[in-house]
C-alpha cells in the first residue's frame, strides 16, 4: 500500500499547512515573496483556489492549486495572454506546485498529476497554463508543456510561461501510468549505491529485536557464531568485528603495520588507495607510494618490477577494488608474489567482500565492513588476520588495539547486538556459492546499453568490478541534477561524493542482485533524465 494520500483540501488544518510549505518553497527555497515573522504565505487568490494535495501519515507533504477565473495570474504579468495560446474552451491555471524536499520522489508528483487529472476532467478543462520555475522548465517540456512568451517574475525567482492542453496531460499520463505498471514487480526506491544497500525483510526483522548486552553468554556465542561464518567465506584464520565503518578497520590495520617498524609499500590508483596513504601517515608509517594504471598493464609483471625495485619492502597494503572507479587488483596474483617474497600482504576488500569470492588466506591483514554486498547494516568494521596478534610497545588508542579484541574473545567493549544480530542473519542466508558469473554478465549486458545512450564508461577492463559502474556523462549533463532527477523517480545512484562531483561522474552500484526489469527501470528513467537535461 503507498504510504501517501491524495485529495481536495477541504479543512482549516489542511489550509494552514498549505500556507507554511508556500512560505517554505516560495519564501525561502525560491525567493519570490518577502519573509515575514508568521512564515505563512496566503495566496492572492486564495478564496478562488482548489488545492490538491498528498498526505504521508496525515502530514501535508505536497500540493498544487487550481484556479478557473480571470483575471488569471499570467494575465497582469503578460499583455493579451490568449494571442499566445492555442484554441481552446475553457482555460484553467495550475499554480503553487510544491512538494517537501524530503518526498521529491516522483511519487508524489505522480499522485498529484492523477488528481489534477481527475479535477481537470471534472471542470470540462481543455487548456491549463503555468508559470514553470526555470529551475524545472526541461522537467515541464518533458511532461509536454509548451513554452511561450518571455520570462516573467524578477531576479532570483524567474518564471517560464508554459501551456498544456487537455490531450497532451491525458497521453502523457497514460505513458507514466504504463510504466509504472510495468515496474509492479519491484519497491521503489531502487538502490544503486555501494551502500547502505537495501536490507532484506528478515535481516530487519532481527535488526529490530531489543538490544541485549554485549556481556551476556548469548552476545558472546553470537560473535564466535559470526566469526565462524566470515571463516567459511574467506578461510581467514581470525577475525575482530568493531563498532565503526571501514575506516575504522584501515585505522587498525594501521597502527598494527606500526608496530612492526619495518618499510613498507602501498599501491594506489584513485580515492580509496590515496585514502591509505592516509591512514598510513597519520600512523607514521614508514612507506613508499606506487600509482597503479587502470588500464594498459599486466599486473604480474607490474607487481614483478615493482617489487624487484623496492626490494626494501616488508608489507604491502593495496585496495582489491578501487570503489571510485571500479578498477580491481589480481588479487590471487598479487598473493602469490607476495608470499614468494615474504611480503606481508594487506587488503582493503570493502567493495569485493560479499560480493564475489575472496580468498585471504596468507593475507597479513584485510579490512570489510557489515554494510555492503554481505548485506547487513552499516555499522561494523571487520578486520582479517592470519597471525596472532600480540600486545606492541607503541600506544596503540585503545579502541583500535586489536590485541584488546583478541584478548576478551572479540568484545572488551560496549557492543551493538541489534548490529550483530543483523550481520549474523545476512550471512546465515547469504549463498555458499556466489554466482559471479551472472553478476559478470549482467555487467556486461548494462555497460553496453550505457555505451549505446552516449555514456562513457570509466575503466573498462577485465580488471574492473561488474558490481562498479562509474559514468562519465555526455557533454552539457551536469551530473548532481542529472543524479537528483533519478532520485526523485525513484532510483539511487551514486553521484554525491566530491570524487565523483569533481569528475562529472555517477555510478551503478550492483551490491545485491539486480534483475534485468529492475535494470530497464533504471534505464528507462536513465534516458529520460538525459532528455530533460540535456
Amino acid at each position: 500500500m503507498s504510504r501517501y494520500h491524495f485529495k481536495t483540501a477541504n479543512t482549516s488544518s489542511e489550509l494552514q499547512a498549505i500556507y507554511r510549505l508556500n512560505y517554505r518553497t516560495f519564501v525561502e527555497e525560491i525567493p519570490q515573496h518577502g519573509p515575514n515573522s508568521e512564515e505563512v504565505l496566503i495566496d492572492q487568490f486564495d478564496a478562488e483556489n482548489t488545492y490538491l494535495i498528498a498526505l504521508c501519515d496525515q502530514t501535508l507533504v505536497g500540493m498544487v492549486a487550481v484556479r478557473g477565473n480571470r483575471p488569471l495570474s499570467l494575465d497582469s504579468k503578460l499583455e493579451n495572454l490568449e494571442s499566445f495560446l492555442p484554441a481552446h474552451q475553457k482555460l484553467c491555471e495550475i499554480r503553487l506546485l510544491s512538494v517537501e524536499s524530503g518526498h521529491r520522489n516522483g511519487q508524489v508528483f505522480w499522485g498529484l498529476m492523477k488528481v489534477l487529472s481527475k479535477h481537470v476532467e471534472e471542470k470540462c478543462y481543455d487548456l491549463a497554463v503555468i508559470s514553470g520555475t526555470v529551475r524545472q522548465v526541461k522537467l515541464y517540456r518533458n511532461f509536454g508543456f509548451v513554452s511561450f512568451g518571455p520570462l516573467v517574475g524578477k531576479e532570483g525567482a524567474l518564471y517560464q510561461p508554459m501551456y498544456l492542453s487537455k490531450a497532451a496531460f491525458a497521453a502523457r499520463l497514460k505513458q507514466m501510468s504504463a510504466d509504472r505498471k510495468e515496474n509492479t514487480s519491484f519497491r521503489l526506491p531502487l538502490n544503486f549505491l555501494p551502500g547502505p544497500v537495501s536490507i532484506k525483510p528478515n535481516v530487519r526483522h532481527v535488526f529490530a529485536a531489543p538490544a541485549i548486552s554485549h556481556r551476556s553468554r548469548h552476545f558472546r556465542n553470537l560473535v564466535q557464531k559470526i566469526k565462524q561464518r566470515l571463516h567459511e567465506l574467506t578461510g581467514a584464520e581470525h577475525t575482530e568485528i568493531l563498532l565503526g565503518s571501514g575506516t575504522l578497520a584501515n585505522d587498525a590495520i594501521a597502527w598494527q603495520l606500526k608496530q612492526l617498524n619495518q618499510q613498507g609499500l602501498i599501491l594506489t590508483g584513485g580515492e580509496f588507495g590515496d585514502r591509505l596513504v592516509d591512514h598510513a601517515g597519520r600512523a607514521g608509517l614508514d612507506v613508499r607510494v606506487v600509482e597503479v594504471e587502470a588500464e594498459g598493464i599486466e599486473q604480474k609483471s607490474f607487481f614483478d618490477a615493482t617489487l624487484a625495485r623496492y626490494s626494501e619492502t616488508r608489507w604491502l597494503w593495496a585496495v582489491h577494488c578501487e570503489t571510485s572507479t571500479g578498477a580491481m587488483l589480481d588479487l590471487a596474483e598479487l598473493k602469490a608474489i607476495c608470499v614468494a617474497r615474504g611480503i606481508k600482504l594487506c587488503v582493503d576488500a570493502i567493495s569485493t567482500f560479499g560480493l564475489m569470492p575472496v580468498d585471504l588466506r596468507d593475507v597479513y591483514f584485510a579490512s570489510a565492513v557489515s554494510g555492503k554486498a554481505v548485506g547487513g547494516y552499516p555499522g561494523l568494521a571487520i578486520v582479517f588476520y592470519s597471525h596472532e596478534i600480540m600486545p606492541g610497545p607503541f600506544g596503540i588508542p585503545r579502541y583500535l588495539d586489536l590485541n584488546a579484541y583478541a584478548e576478551h574473545d572479540g568484545v572488551p567493549y560496549t557492543h551493538s547486538s541489534n548490529l550483530m544480530e543483523a550481520l549474523n542473519e545476512a550471512l546465515t542466508s547469504y549463498p555458499a556459492a556466489v554466482d559471479f558469473d551472472h553478476l559478470e554478465n549482467r555487467a556486461s549486458w548494462l555497460r553496453d546499453e550505457l555505451v549505446k545512450m552516449g555514456c562513457e564508461i570509466v575503466s573498462q577492463t577485465e580488471r574492473t568490478s561488474p558490481a562498479v559502474i562509474t559514468i562519465a556523462l555526455p557533454a552539457g549533463i551536469n551530473s548532481e541534477e542529472f543524479g537528483d532527477q533519478l532520485a526523485e523517480n525513484g532510483c539511487l545512484l551514486s553521484y554525491q561524493s566530491h570524487y565523483l562531483l569533481a569528475r562529472n561522474r555517477v555510478q551503478i552500484c550492483m551490491m545485491s542482485d539486480m534483475k534485468k526489469p529492475i535494470l530497464h527501470h533504471l534505464l528507462s528513467h536513465m534516458r529520460t533524465c538525459m532528455r530533460v537535461l540535456h
